[in-house]
């Protein structure tokens, strides 16, 4: 939470190559981000001198900075080195611990470093020492037999080289091994053997840096079911959730508590209506509604808001007055408020409540719909088929947002994300506004399509584009269950 709040107080983010990208969305949206990632072989990286003095020079300019990195700063990160040059330059500074990769890899392996009658105690090691000294500093004769678990950082391009030093230094060699590829993350892969076959092993399944190698008995324990992360139902899948920023929590949540990674395009913007006055004049004649329907939880809100605008609240909604709500997320959002809901259809669409409401009598009746500017016009008249008399004020008004659309076009085109969600019409209109029809077909061709009901897929098909899935039941858990569901079903499409 230390870390959350740094990052929404930064002027300027000076991040690396493995630090999360996701972090990067708690920063504002004015503060500067610096990328001085490193990657083995690249001659064009930053070096470590040119960072420090992008560090002094950000601090000399009087800016709040994070200097974002990968795990913890202090444990094979250079922080040491970059706190002695800021404390050169006179600049103060804080360092907030982060979970190094040595412990976070391992443990999404199904590894704990320790464990109880196999293992008290662990040792960190680089395997890749500073080149210019000439020589290594690794003690490999102390540390083979110098505690029960051995956790080496980038060490897979010396891992047969390695190897050889601890069993020649004492090690058994059918010591058992794991190495740990971009652990934590959706391409996470692990490979195991023993001292004696592990380079051959990890030379077989091409693994590359950045790996963690786990040496010790504690890496059996991954066979005995601790191997929780790669087992999840959308594990190592990446899905673009389409709903607005404020709404995409919920959908976020429960598909990376699956095990997938989220990336969130949303590609609508929630506001507030240019024009409160059909809405104030609902609410001011309020006890002249015999229904009131809502048709989302947006709606909820925003109308509760505007009650409580005027000072009142939903204590106004006169006591003979009955209140529907289209889909079961909409009907909670009423809850919440503490209002009760009289009808809620089966089928979570607008159509679905004249059959609902088919044994009341509508003629004559006033009903009050307060929903976005532009929606589907298919309730208001059919209520008027049944004779009643339709307001249909608007509550809020949705806009087209392109946040993030340049990453989402590299991600699409490189093969990087799995599945695109879409929770209701507007978020496809929307999409295919920000790329147009043909370049939205061709960056949703490699990948697949998720709509949360009928009437989402109805318009992602009127666009000339393919839906793979729909929900069942046309709600978020639906929407969740649909994209799991594509994937258990055809198991061959290896996760990215």
């Amino acid at each position: 939470m230390k870390g959350v709040r740094c990052m929404e107080q930064a002027d300027a983010v000076v991040y690396d190559r493995l630090a999360p990208e996701a972090l990067l969305s708690y920063a504002r949206s004015d503060a500067e981000r610096i990328y001085v990632g490193k990657k083995p072989g690249d001659d064009q990286a930053m070096k470590q001198d040119e960072i420090n003095r992008v560090l002094v020079e950000l601090g000399r300019a009087g800016k709040t900075v994070v200097r974002l990195k990968g795990g913890d700063p202090y444990i094979f990160g250079r922080g040491g080195e970059e706190a002695l040059e800021l404390i050169e330059a006179g600049i103060p500074f804080e360092v907030v611990p982060g979970v190094t990769s040595g412990v976070a890899a391992p443990a999404y392996a199904g590894i704990p470093v320790t464990h109880r009658n196999v293992s008290t105690s662990v040792a960190f090691i680089t395997g890749h020492e500073d080149p210019t000294k000439g020589r290594s500093d690794v003690d490999w004769k102390g540390i083979a037999n110098g505690a029960d678990t051995l956790v080496l950082y980038m060490g897979v391009g010396r891992l047969r080289e390695i190897s050889s030093e601890l069993i020649a230094a004492g090690r058994g060699p059918e010591t058992p091994v794991a190495v740990v590829r971009w652990g934590t993350l959706p391409e996470q892969r692990t490979v195991t053997g023993t001292l004696r076959d592990i380079a051959d092993r990890v030379a077989e399944a091409k693994l590359k840096p950045p790996a963690i190698t786990v040496v010790g008995s504690v890496v059996d324990l991954r066979d005995s079911g601790l191997g929780w992360y790669e087992k999840r139902p959308l594990f190592g899948r990446r899905v673009v959730v389409t709903r607005a920023r404020a709404q995409a929590g919920e959908l976020s949540a429960e598909l990376e508590g699956l095990g997938a990674e989220v990336r969130e395009f949303p590609t609508i913007e929630v506001r507030r209506p240019e024009d409160f006055g059909p809405l104030d004049g609902a609410i001011a004649s309020l006890d002249s509604f015999d229904w009131l329907v809502f048709t989302s939880a947006n709606g909820v809100e925003a109308f509760v808001d505007r009650l409580r605008h005027h000072g009142s609240d939903l204590r106004a909604i006169p006591r003979g007055a009955k209140v529907a709500a289209i889909g079961p997320a909409t009907a909670e959002a009423l809850e919440r408020f503490g209002l009760r809901v009289d009808v809620v259809p089966r089928e979570f669409r607008a159509e679905a409540l004249i059959d609902a409401v088919a044994d009341e009598s509508l003629a004559g009746k006033r009903v009050l719909i307060p929903r976005a500017k532009v929606a589907r016009e298919i309730l208001p008249e059919k209520l008027r088929e049944a004779g009643a008399d339709v307001v249909v004020p608007p509550a809020y008004e949705t806009v087209p947002s392109a946040e993030g659309k340049d990453r989402l076009v590299r991600d699409l085109e490189s093969g990087r994300i799995d599945c695109v969600t879409f929770t209701a019409s507007s978020t496809v209109d929307n999409f295919v506004t920000a790329f147009g029809p043909d370049e939205s077909a061709r960056l949703l061709s490699g990948t697949r399509v998720v709509c949360i009901g009928p009437i989402t897929a109805d318009t992602v098909r009127g666009h000339g584009l393919r839906v793979d899935a729909e929900a069942s039941e046309y709600t978020i858990p639906g929407l969740v269950g649909a994209v799991v569901d594509l994937f258990a079903a055809d198991p061959a499409r290896e996760a990215r």
